[in-house]
């Protein structure tokens, strides 16, 4: 699919309003971002300084997660939701580098991703890596989808970072991720990050960003974020700071002490 040949597509990226994912984008330090999403981005670290690190400690988790899953237990098939805009480290490239034969879908429901993961997002040539245009709360038509380039009776790595926060109570994520992780087959694994409520300066910079966003973030306390995990086998050291899981030789910076950011790994018996 070419999103570019799709009429109205240039409107719907909303150039003209902050996005979430090229926010995100600016947090990481990368180019694919609009002068909205600059300034928001530059409201929220100005109130919050360690949300940059934050967004690295993230990206360092999916890589950590996705190097545990390929190298140790042996997945070769992954689904990104929430992908956001391709990256280093990208998760076919983390987990093609371990394993070329790795199978990688991506979903994310933003246009100006899509455009972007058509011209970044190669795969290595023994194995595929796929693009899906939805939004997190149609499950259905993800799965459907991600079954042309997926084979849903091999376990699956599914990987969902920072999209829920995405979600508000009333869109009932954690039945979302619920209907997502029953469709994996025995041995697959949730892999799942997100932020928490703890800290009120993070609290008030959230709010600073929703009150300007043409999207919304809900943090959530790590009670919360745990239960996305429920039925699931925890990978150690279990659901605890980006920071923490199974840090490598590679450091982002200082780890944070606070639990601003939680996430974890967890195997479907």
């Amino acid at each position: 699919m070419d999103v570019s040949e799709t009429p109205g597509w240039q409107d719907r990226i909303q150039a003209h309003l902050p996005h979430s994912a090229r926010t995100w984008n600016y947090l990481l330090g990368g180019q694919d971002n609009y002068p909205p999403d600059r300034e928001v981005g530059g409201m929220i670290i100005n109130m919050f300084p360690d949300i940059a690190l934050l967004a690295r400690l993230q990206r360092r988790f999916l890589v950590a997660a996705v190097t545990y899953l390929a190298k140790e237990a042996g997945i070769r098939q992954f689904l990104d939701i929430g992908a956001g805009l391709p990256t280093a480290d990208n998760t076919h490239e983390v987990a093609q580098a371990i394993a070329p034969e790795c199978r990688v879908v991506y979903v994310d429901n933003d246009p100006l991703v899509l455009v972007h993961a058509e011209a970044l997002l190669r795969s290595a040539p023994e194995g595929a890596c796929a693009y899906i245009e939805a939004d997190v709360r149609d499950p259905g038509k993800i799965l459907a989808e991600a079954a042309e380039t997926l084979d849903f009776s091999k376990p699956i790595g599914l990987t969902m970072l920072g999209i829920m926060g995405q979600l508000p109570d009333s869109d009932d994520p954690h039945s979302i991720v619920r209907t997502l992780v029953d469709a994996l087959p025995s041995g697959s694994y949730l892999a799942l990050g997100d932020g928490t409520d703890t800290n009120e300066t993070l609290n008030q910079a959230i709010a600073t960003y929703n009150a300007n966003s043409a999207s919304s973030y809900h943090l959530r306390s790590r009670d919360e974020i745990t239960r996305y995990f429920e039925g699931l086998e925890l990978v150690p050291p279990g659901v605890t700071t980006s920071a923490q899981w199974r840090p490598g030789p590679v450091e982002v910076g200082t780890p944070l002490e606070t639990s601003d950011a939680v996430c974890g790994v967890g195997r479907k018996p």
